[in-house]
């Protein structure tokens, strides 16, 4: 019996993506550093995205503009557009695909791909990479780095630790060379490990990848159960994962929206706009879907993460629903029960225990299939003529969001 075929997987991640988008649309920043940010006319915000230019100077993602532009004055500094960001990475994604079929996103800017059966193809797997980033730059202007395993954890760790390091962006991580390449890396590099964790491990003598790899297992699976088991695995390249597809559609278990506020919301008045718009959100995207959901969940948080305040509880229906106001009355109910009127700077509502909208339960008492059929006319509308073509009254209060929130893709704008 032939053993079976080694597997060739890659984690393909795009260079400081978004600023790298805005230097291909702008050829007059090629040589300028370039950052992404919030609100560059406030000079406020955090930064998105910052070029390898301004990152000589220091600048890192996620401090704040006004930090990065004391370290470098001259700065260009531009606004994100999320829709253009997504269609490049949809473009990047056809061009992989014309590689192999097999292409999972893990970000906008980072995405699997296995090539097992492409080599007889396209050649050998470092010619498959450097063809892939002589196509992806030909086209969209974006440099890409590739690491090269037989699993998409090793793969994710040679394109981490490795291709975005070294000239070509190129890394072939082989197994057997794990004791040489990976394991007498810090062990905060590796994949999985953050900070916390990395001051966990340094309590126990575990400095370096190849101290996890060697660790008893039962050592830290006392520490940590399955997690603990988690680690190990990653340290040994143990993955038999797939890539897969659209799998993140595909195993979906919940439907949930959360909000970040523009300030501290303190009275029930302005909560409720909020909940309303975000169950609005949320039973929308469920009938887009054509599911239900028979458990609804609210958490809100404060602004203060050191401190943190807030609370995240959840309750059965009676039946499964995608209409709005159920949706909305659940919130209310847990949001009522649950909160200890501290200040608010996140709202979150999601639906789970999922089932197909096409089995409706029939209630003696109210008008399901009217309000089922009010809420399809409204999804139509702003399907044909935008979001904010019709608006609930409470979204024109100062508290709504839906306006603003209408410009904007994954909290930033389009």
């Amino acid at each position: 019996m032939a053993e079976p075929k080694k597997r060739v997987i890659m984690l393909a991640d795009c260079q400081s993506f978004y600023a790298s988008v805005e230097k291909a649309a702008h050829p007059e920043y090629q040589d300028k550093p370039l950052v992404v940010s919030g609100d560059p006319a406030r000079r406020s915000g955090i930064i998105l995205a910052a070029c390898p230019l301004a990152k000589k100077y220091g600048v890192t993602t996620a401090e704040r503009l006004g930090d990065a532009l004391r370290k470098c004055p001259h700065l260009v500094v531009i606004r994100p557009r999320m829709a253009e960001y997504i269609r490049v990475s949809l473009h990047i994604t056809e061009i992989f695909q014309s590689f192999t079929d097999l292409v999972e996103p893990y970000s906008i800017d980072e995405q699997h791909l296995d090539v097992t059966g492409s080599i007889r193809l396209f050649g050998s797997p470092d010619e498959i990479a450097r063809r892939i980033q002589k196509q992806v730059q030909h086209e969209t202007g974006i440099y890409v780095r590739v690491g090269i395993s037989d699993c998409k954890v090793l793969s994710k760790m040679a394109c981490d630790i490795f291709a975005k390091k070294i000239p070509g962006g190129i890394f072939v991580m082989k197994r057997e060379e794990l004791p040489r390449t990976l394991w007498p890396k810090p062990v905060h590099e590796m994949f999985m490990v953050g900070s916390r964790m990395t001051r966990h491990l340094y309590k126990m003598g575990i400095h370096t990848i190849g101290d996890l790899a060697q660790t008893p297992l039962p050592r830290l699976t006392k520490r940590w159960g399955v997690n603990g088991e988690v680690l190990w695995r990653i340290a040994r390249g143990i993955d038999s994962s797939p890539v897969t597809p659209h799998s993140q559609l595909q195993q979906q278990k919940g439907i949930g929206h959360q909000m970040t506020l523009p300030r501290d919301y303190t009275s029930w008045e302005e909560l409720r706009v909020v909940l309303l718009e975000l169950c609005e959100q949320v039973g929308r995207r469920c009938r887009e879907k054509g599911l239900m959901g028979s458990v609804v969940s609210v958490g809100c948080q404060g602004a203060d993460f050191d401190h943190p305040t807030g609370f995240s509880r959840q309750m059965k229906l009676a039946d499964p629903t995608s209409i709005t106001d159920e949706i909305f009355d659940a919130a209310c109910l847990l949001f009522h029960r649950h909160w200890n009127g501290l200040p608010v700077r996140k709202v979150g509502v999601a639906v789970s225990d999922l089932h197909p909208d096409s089995l409706i339960q029939l209630t003696l008492f109210g008008n399901r299939d009217r309000k089922r059929e009010l809420e399809r006319a409204t999804d139509s509308i702003k399907l044909r003529f935008g979001e904010t073509a019709i608006l609930r009254a409470a979204s024109l209060a100062d508290a709504g969001q839906a306006q603003e929130r209408a410009l904007r893709i994954g909290g930033h704008y389009k």
